[in-house]
């Protein structure tokens, strides 16, 4: 009897703390988080142009090169965090180390855009040549934007399934204790919401600040937002639906293609005689299983 009533606290302690977190309370960190990230991103990089050719006095082809390099690198970089997140790291860690590592881009770009030593001089007007940025003026710019580009690798990927996830539990939580009727929330409405908020904001405010008050304050403004950003996430711990990762597609499909071509040669035996678990393929086999043929194996 004893060992029952202890069975029930515990129970009953999991369950109130399971209902204490996820829902819509949690929106706020995981949206700034997004906000201050495209802030930061399309604050730089829409005026990425303006910076290398009139700070660093880079000429126009290779300004170009890098910021063709730098939007590639970004765009390429979720591919590996999603992975990293889908693998072994979980969502909330891969999002809080990449905001890390953009925070430690954008603290670089702003003390190059802020300190003279990290920076050419000034070219006075209408001269014909101006000193163009050394070599390590130039790693500095290469290091932070190749920061800022791992950084969002580890964030984009992961804010909006991260926020699903606070709002599945939630939703199944609401439709149990409403008999089935559970309200909407508009969680990809306010998501991509605050996404084009953000570019509205970077190519107006930020990027007015870069060109008429300096690039030190037109830097430094997303970059402390994305730290207060940063605190804020890191601080609703606690109120976060963590998820167990749950493996990646694309590790599925590299073992299919390893298995299909390891067995490319192997003769097709009676489908009666393969193992089959009707359980164990419930979950990818919802209308119903393929018939075995000898093409695929």
């Amino acid at each position: 009897m004893a060992e029952d009533g202890r069975e029930r606290t515990e129970d009953a302690t999991g369950t109130a703390k399971k209902a204490k977190q996820g829902g819509f309370r949690t929106m706020p960190f995981i949206l700034a988080n997004d906000f201050c990230d495209r802030l930061a991103t399309v604050g730089f990089g829409s005026n990425l142009i303006s910076y290398l050719t009139l700070q660093l006095h880079l000429p126009l082809v290779e300004a170009s090169n890098v910021l063709t390099n730098y939007h590639g690198t970004t765009n390429l970089t979720p591919l590996v965090g999603g992975l990293i997140a889908d693998s072994f790291a979980g969502r909330f860690w891969t999002i809080t180390v990449g905001s890390i590592i953009y925070q430690l881009g954008m603290v670089c770009l702003t003390l190059s855009a802020a300190l003279p030593s990290l920076r050419p001089p000034p070219c006075a007007k209408h001269a014909a040549e101006c000193q163009r940025a050394s070599t390590y003026q130039i790693a500095i710019l290469y290091l932070s934007l190749l920061c800022t580009s791992i950084g969002a690798g580890g964030s984009r990927p992961c804010n909006m399934a991260f926020g699903a996830d606070q709002l599945e539990l939630g939703a199944r939580r609401r439709r149990s204790a409403n008999g089935g009727k559970a309200p909407m929330w508009s969680f990809f409405n306010l998501y991509f919401f605050g996404i084009e908020l953000a570019k509205l904001t970077a190519v107006t405010v930020v990027v007015y600040i870069q060109e008429n008050v300096g690039w030190g304050w037109g830097l430094g403004v997303p970059t402390i937002a994305m730290f207060v950003a940063v605190i804020g996430f890191v601080s609703g711990y606690s109120l976060y639906v963590r998820m167990p990762p749950g493996g990646s597609p694309l590790v599925r499909l590299a073992q299919v293609v390893a298995a299909a071509f390891k067995k490319r040669k192997a003769v097709v035996p009676d489908p009666d005689l393969l193992y089959e678990d009707k359980k164990l393929d419930a979950g990818i086999s919802t209308t119903g299983r393929l018939l075995h043929t000898n093409q695929l194996k």
